[in-house]
Order: structure tokens, then C-alpha cells, then sequence
């Protein structure tokens, strides 16, 4: 199982690449930049110059609102930047407007049309792709990047719905699930999906990767896990609306008054969240335990479920990141 990091972008470039580094020298084997209200992609191209160690990946990167030809570019540009280490995470949104099934369709077809490029990109052979929602058929000389030594780049998918699960089995390298799962819910509905995937593709399990990223709770004093337990329990409340969150609620039977969570969330005082939120749904989605603990307590739950895992990095709690890796 590998440990990872992932990185929620600041306005800061360099020192969101000067955290990269940091993973790197502390052990992590890959890190994942989040795409929030940041471009994922920025920090990753002074990290591929600065690291020669750890592999790069953005995480959910929007795909429909950019072009394939847009990601492949991108892509292609980071792969060639930090040879070879760079992996390309795709977010497609579940329940997109024209249903659950045509947006899975649509980002078949994404999928497929990062291919192409990517082959006519490497070839120079002429691109011919034609689907229902993305054709390209040119590709002029002046726009060709050329080849690069590891054209192969590695593409995950994020989400949790089950059409995008057997989608990436089918067409991707991995899967990354949304930080708001449980390990029931993984074993239950996720990696059945993308092995139905696999198996409809006629690819073996050693050729996939199941990401998770890891919730934790935990502090370098009391003040610090009281702190970290809120903000598990405000970042479920924030999302309790999502289509995510409802799914996972329904699969477990959670009786959440999700209309109530979703009115003026952040306001909200601790002791009302602890009523809304309880204990059972923190310990079922996120790891709460002292530092020294978490790793063990990681390996314990994902054994068998995950193939990487992550734990978020950000200035501010990269004191507690360390005393944790330093428990390995």
C-alpha cells in the first residue's frame, strides 16, 4: 500500500512545490494537487523541476469544462517535465445534467479522446476520433508537441458512483474516491463496480489502482484533536448536500436531517453539530487516533481495499504530518 500525500492549492505556487519537495524528503510516494478553486496544474510544473523522486498527479481535475485536447496538452506538457511521473486525475461530475449514465458516457469518450491525441502526439499518425460528444480529426504540424520517453500516462478517475467506478476499471490506470467514504462502502459497491469494469475490458487487477484519500483526526495536543474532530464534523455538514454524501447515506441508513445540515453549516456551534453529526458516522468515515497510531490504524482498515492511500499536507499541520511518518 503506498502512503501519498494531496495538496489543496494556495495562492503561493512556489510554496505549494516547496510542500511537494517536503513529501518527497519525507517518504511519500506520490503527491496529488486537489483541484478546489485553484488550477491544480501550476505547482505541478515547478514540482517536476524541483523533485526527481516522488510521482505528481492532480486530483479530480475538472474534465468537462476543458477540452481533451486542453488536458492532453497539459498533461503531456508534465509528463515530459518530470519523466515520466506524472499521473493524470480526472473529475467528471455524478450526476450530471443529462443523467448518471450520460455523463459516464460522455467521459468514455473523454477517455478515449486523451488516447488519440496522445497517439497521434507520439506517431504523428493522423487523428481520427469521432463520438457522440467529442470529435477531432486535425491536428496541424505547428500544434504537434512531438514525442516524449514515457508517453503512457498513467489516468485516474475521482468519484464514488458506481458508472464511474466501472468506467475507470475499464478505461483507466485507477480510481480516486471521494475523502467522504467508508470501508463498507468500498468493499460494497466501489470495487465490485470497477472490477466489472476490468473485467469487461479483459484487464487483471495488478493493472488498476484504488486511491483513497484518508479523513483523520488527530493533534499534537488536546486543544489540536478537539480542534480536528470540529472540522471533521463541519466538513460532512458542508457536504451532507452533495450527491456523494447522499448516496453514502442511503447505503448505510444514516438518519441525517440533510436539509437542516445544509442551512448556515459553518455557523453552526459544536455541541448542535455533535447532535446532528454522531460519533458513529465520524468513526465510519474518517481515522480518529494519536499520531503514533494512525499508520497501523490505516493499514488495518484499507487492507485488501486500497492500493494507495493519502493524507492530507498543508502548512499548517505539516508538524503533525511528520510526528506521523515518523511513527513508521
Amino acid at each position: 500500500m503506498n502512503l501519498d500525500v494531496r495538496i489543496f492549492p494556495s495562492n503561493q505556487v512556489r510554496a505549494d512545490a516547496d510542500l511537494i519537495l517536503r513529501a518527497e524528503c519525507l517518504g511519500f510516494a506520490a503527491a496529488w494537487v486537489v483541484e478546489t478553486g485553484r488550477n491544480p496544474f501550476f505547482s505541478l510544473t515547478i514540482a517536476a523541476k524541483a523533485t526527481s523522486q516522488i510521482q505528481l498527479g492532480a486530483l479530480g481535475a475538472a474534465a468537462f469544462p476543458r477540452s481533451p485536447m486542453v488536458s492532453a496538452q497539459i498533461a503531456w506538457d508534465l509528463a515530459r517535465q518530470s519523466g515520466g511521473r506524472f499521473r493524470l486525475g480526472l473529475q467528471a461530475p455524478a450526476d450530471y445534467p443529462d443523467g448518471r449514465i450520460a455523463g459516464a458516457e460522455r467521459m468514455r469518450e473523454y477517455l478515449e479522446s486523451l488516447r488519440a491525441i496522445w497517439h497521434t502526439f507520439q506517431t504523428d499518425a493522423r487523428l481520427r476520433y469521432r463520438g457522440e460528444h467529442y470529435t477531432f480529426r486535425l491536428m496541424a504540424p505547428f500544434f504537434n508537441p512531438g514525442p516524449i520517453e514515457h508517453p503512457d500516462i498513467p489516468v485516474y478517475l475521482a468519484g464514488l458512483d458506481p458508472a464511474i467506478a466501472e468506467l475507470a476499471g475499464s478505461h483507466c490506470q485507477g480510481l480516486q474516491v471521494n475523502a467522504l467514504h467508508t470501508a463498507d462502502y468500498l468493499s460494497q459497491v466501489v470495487k465490485p463496480s470497477a472490477a466489472a469494469g476490468l473485467m469487461a475490458a479483459g484487464r487483471a487487477e495488478p493493472d488498476f489502482s484504488l486511491a483513497i484519500p484518508v479523513l483523520i483526526g488527530s493533534g499534537l495536543d488536546d486543544e489540536s484533536f478537539r480542534r480536528a474532530r470540529l472540522e471533521l464534523k463541519q466538513g460532512i455538514a458542508s457536504a451532507a448536500n452533495s450527491p456523494e454524501f447522499r448516496r453514502l447515506a442511503g447505503h448505510h441508513k444514516w438518519d441525517i436531517d440533510v436539509d437542516d445540515l445544509n442551512q448556515s453549516t459553518w455557523e453552526r456551534g459544536e455541541d448542535r453539530l455533535d447532535e446532528m453529526i454522531p460519533d458513529e458516522i465520524i468513526e465510519a468515515i474518517a481515522i480518529v487516533a494519536e499520531p503514533q497510531d494512525l499508520l497501523g490504524r490505516i493499514r488495518a482498515r484499507y487492507a485488501g481495499l486500497a492500493d494507495r492511500v493519502s493524507l492530507a499536507l498543508s502548512s499548517g499541520n505539516s508538524a503533525l504530518i511528520e510526528a506521523i511518518m515518523a511513527s513508521r
